[in-house]
């Protein structure tokens, strides 16, 4: 079974990015206009776009949960853990925040009587798939459902996300 990439980056965290990448576009700029004059400013600011792009892509491509045969990793920028399949109690598909549909998994912690995982947030699917985005999801959606089955971990899933999961992307509803 190969590796399956998912989670969702917090808010707070998408928000310390955006400000690093704002940071780096104006440091770049401001060293490229102190050593080359206030004519290069254009220049500081392409440079510093170019730098921050690469750095939000290396910040997010991080940030995130691999499901691998033995083990969930979990994944920031700055450090990672390791979870056993054994402290997942279920998963679960349901309404998130602001009307997205959030696949979690609800672990068993020694401290508190539960925690979540979210490994999916997308918004409800309401045609077929008309793009890569959608694709991709669907992808993401069968490939976490395949290991949660392979792991005899059970799932709990919203009548209308079954349905509408069924009608517009052809994804059976779970079987017990």
């Amino acid at each position: 079974m190969a590796m399956v990439r998912a989670g969702v980056v917090p808010g707070r965290r998408m928000a310390v990015y955006a400000v690093a990448g704002l940071a780096v576009v104006g440091v770049v700029c401001a060293g490229t206009v102190g050593v080359f004059g206030l004519n290069r400013v254009f220049t500081g600011l392409f440079f510093g776009g170019a730098v921050a792009i690469a750095l939000l892509f290396a910040l997010f491509g991080r940030d995130g949960v691999e499901l691998t045969e033995d083990r969930i990793v979990r994944r920031t920028p700055w450090g990672s853990s390791t979870l056993g399949w054994d402290r997942v109690v279920a998963g679960r598909f349901a309404l998130g925040e602001k009307g997205r549909w959030s696949l979690a998994l609800d672990l068993n912690d020694g401290s508190e009587p539960h925690h979540e995982l979210v490994l999916l947030s997308i918004p409800p699917v309401t045609a077929p798939i008309s793009g890569a985005y959608d694709m991709r999801k669907r992808e993401q959606v069968n490939e976490i459902r395949n290991i949660l089955r392979q792991k005899k971990i059970p799932v709990t899933i919203l009548p209308e996300i079954a349905d509408a999961l069924q009608r517009h992307w052809k994804i059976a509803p779970p079987t017990r």
